[in-house]
C-alpha cells in the first residue's frame, strides 16, 4: 500500500511542476530544450568517438599481428631450410639444433595466429560497433539541425503571437475607448452631453409655455406694430413735403407670433 504522505507529496510536486510549466517564458523553455538536445549530441559524440578509437586501436594491434606472422613463418622456414642443408651435410647436430628452432617458431607462429584469429573476431565486432555509433551521431545531428530549424520557427511564432497579442489588446481598448483609471470613456461623455441637451430643450419648452413667455410674445407684438406705425408717419411726412414721391403705404398689422400650440401640423392634411 502507497504511502499517502508519499502519494500527496509527488501530487504536490506535480501540480508546482505544471505551474512552473504554466507560468514559463516560451522562449527560456525552447532556449532550455535545444541546450538539452545538444548536450545528449555531445555526449553521443563523445561515446561514438570512443567506439570508433576501440576499432582503430584493434585495427592497430590487428596490423602487429599479421606482421609477426609473418614473420615466424618466414624465421619457421629459414629454420626449416637449415636443418634440411645440415642433414644434407651430415651435420646430425646442426640438423637438430634448426629442428628444435624451427618447431619453436612453428609453436609462436601457431599462438600468434590465433591470436590473428582472435584480433579478427573482435575488429570485426568494432567495425559494426563504430558504424553503428557512426549511424548514430548522423542521425541525431539531423535531429539536432531539425530542432534548431524548429526554434526558430517557434521563435518566430512566439513573436507574432506577441505581436498578435498586442494587437487585440490595442482594437479591445479601442472599442472600449476607456483609458485606465477615472478618465470616463466617449459612451459616458456622450450620455452627459445627450441629459444635457435634453434638459435644455425642456427649460426652452416650459418657459414658451410660461405666463412670462406669453407676456414676453405681447410685448414684443406691440413693439413691432409701434414700429411700423412710426414708420408710416415718417414716410407721410417726407410725401407731404415733397422728400419722396408715391402714395403712401397702408400700414400692416404685425403679424402674432405663434406659440408651439399654435403651429400648424405638417402631418395634417387640409379639407
Amino acid at each position: 500500500m502507497a504511502n499517502p504522505f508519499v502519494k500527496g507529496w509527488n501530487y504536490l510536486m506535480a501540480l508546482f511542476n505544471s505551474k512552473i510549466d504554466e507560468n514559463a517564458d516560451p522562449k527560456v523553455q525552447i532556449q532550455q530544450a535545444i541546450e538539452d538536445a545538444q548536450r545528449q549530441h555531445q555526449a553521443l559524440s563523445q561515446q561514438a568517438a570512443a567506439v570508433i578509437g576501440n576499432q582503430r586501436q584493434l585495427e592497430m594491434k590487428l596490423n602487429r599481428q599479421l606482421a609477426e606472422v609473418e614473420k615466424l613463418s618466414a624465421n619457421t622456414r629459414q629454420a626449416v631450410q637449415l636443418a634440411d642443408q645440415a642433414t644434407a651435410a651430415g651435420d646430425a647436430a646442426k640438423a637438430t639444433e634448426y629442428t628444435n628452432a624451427a618447431e619453436a617458431f612453428a609453436a609462436q607462429l601457431v599462438t600468434a595466429e590465433q591470436g590473428v584469429e582472435d584480433l579478427k573476431g573482435l575488429h570485426d565486432q568494432s567495425l559494426q560497433a563504430a558504424g553503428q555509433a557512426k549511424r548514430a551521431v548522423e542521425q541525431n545531428a539531423m535531429q539536432l539541425q531539425q530542432k534548431l530549424a524548429e526554434r526558430t520557427k517557434l521563435l518566430s511564432q512566439l513573436e507574432q503571437a506577441k505581436m498578435q497579442e498586442q494587437v487585440s489588446a490595442s482594437l479591445n481598448q479601442m472599442g472600449q475607448l476607456s483609458a485606465p483609471g477615472n478618465t470616463p470613456n466617449l459612451d459616458e461623455v456622450r450620455e452627459k452631453i445627450e441629459r444635457r441637451y435634453a434638459n435644455a430643450l425642456g427649460s426652452t419648452e416650459l418657459a414658451q409655455n410660461s405666463v412670462q413667455g406669453r407676456m414676453m410674445e405681447v410685448q414684443n407684438a406691440t413693439v413691432q406694430m409701434a414700429g411700423h406705425s412710426r414708420l408710416e408717419q415718417i414716410r407721410a411726412s417726407m410725401q407731404a413735403s415733397g422728400q419722396i414721391q408715391g402714395a403712401p403705404a397702408a400700414p400692416q398689422a404685425a403679424p402674432a407670433p405663434q406659440t408651439p400650440q399654435q403651429a400648424p401640423n405638417p402631418n395634417l392634411q387640409k379639407p
